[in-house]
């Protein structure tokens, strides 16, 4: 599996090299927010979720509700599966109980239930136990991922988002990443990006923001037309969506196809105006990406600064981060070397 790093910065535990912002990881939701159905305060139930919580003994009643998963009744698996989801949240070491007593399995299977609430109990349930690094390659091996990618497509807007996050769970095993690039959610992810609410377009960015570290997913999430979504959110200044954004396009101007798409989508004259007037960490990250743009192409310099980038990046080389200051000097260097030379130099340098 061939795996493209950007690099210098640290997200999720990985180091990365380009692009270098300070204080990137923030950039990022650590995508690990449980949002679905609670229990109504009267419940019987409640009251013996709150006690089996508040006990250091919820062996027995795990054991129960892993049974109650595998019922013939639709409502006892939905009850079964929120009382799992809400036990594996509250409680870090019921995450690993949970596992250990057999509920991954039937967790899965209801995943492909038509019962959309079920559905949504039983993704919101596994994610809560991926949060557990133990359990994030018993959950994969158990064949979580393409039912995981399928919630993408049929799901409620809850359970698409975290099926969003526990594949982005799952990615953290580098393993992990072709399987799931394969399975078909890249295409689905991109979706939630571009029709997703914040949360979604937030959780969808961040997953793909892991699975485009190996190459084979970055021309998936490209052939998707991830680039249009990128481009419109990165234009959008007050959408809070700007960083996360741009690193994703970041990871992915890696690839000449997705240079392509970025250019063609009207990237340049967005990330000229982050340059101009976008937060420090996104002038940086506008610049890194430019620079990636530049360093191989003519016709991409000619575009950069005929959108008038010199004067914004001449402010950046002065005021700017030292890494910002650098990269904009050496994009500066870039685009004032002259644009002619022998007809050899022009034709091999002509192709983005």
């Amino acid at each position: 599996m061939e795996t493209e790093n950007p690099a210098n910065f640290t997200y999720m535990g990985r180091s990365f090299t380009e692009p270098s912002i300070n204080d990137d990881s923030s950039a990022f939701s650590d995508c690990n927010s449980d949002r679905s159905g609670e229990f109504t305060a009267a419940s019987s139930q409640s009251r013996r979720l709150l006690i089996a919580c508040a006990s250091d003994n919820s062996d027995e009643l795990i054991r129960q509700l892993v049974t109650d998963l595998e019922s013939c009744s639709i409502n006892e698996q939905k009850q079964a599966a929120m009382e799992l989801r809400l036990l594996a949240k509250n409680k870090p070491e019921n995450r690993i109980k949970i596992a250990k007593a057999g509920a991954i399995k039937p967790l899965i299977m209801i995943l492909s239930s038509s019962d959309v609430q079920l559905q949504e109990y039983g993704v919101t349930a596994i994610l809560n136990l991926s949060l557990c690094d133990e359990n994030k390659e018993l959950i994969a091996s158990s064949g979580a991922i393409r039912p995981l990618a399928r919630v993408l497509k049929t799901g409620t807007s809850t359970a698409k988002e975290n099926a969003a996050c526990a594949l982005l769970r799952l990615s953290q095993i580098e393993e992990n990443k072709v399987a799931i690039g394969r399975s078909g959610a890249i295409p689905l992810l991109v979706n939630l990006l571009e029709s997703g609410g914040f949360r979604g377009k937030k959780d969808a960015s961040t997953a793909l923001y892991s699975l485009c570290s190996v190459r084979e997913n970055k021309i998936r999430a490209v052939q998707a037309g991830i680039m249009k979504p990128l481009v419109e959110l990165m234009a959008d200044l007050g959408s809070n969506m700007v960083d996360k954004s741009a690193f994703v396009a970041s990871v992915l101007v890696s690839v000449t196809e997705a240079r392509s798409a970025l250019v063609d989508e009207g990237g340049i004259p967005v990330l000229v105006e982050i340059i101009e007037v976008g937060s420090q960490r996104q002038k940086e990250i506008a610049v890194a990406i430019l620079l990636q743009l530049c360093e191989d192409s003519v016709v991409y310099r000619t575009m950069v600064a005929r959108e008038g980038a010199i004067p914004p990046l001449v402010a950046l080389s002065q005021s700017g981060t030292n890494r910002a200051k650098h990269k904009a000097e050496k994009l500066i260097e870039l685009l004032r070397q002259p644009r002619s030379g022998n007809a050899a130099a022009r034709a091999s340098d002509l192709t983005p």
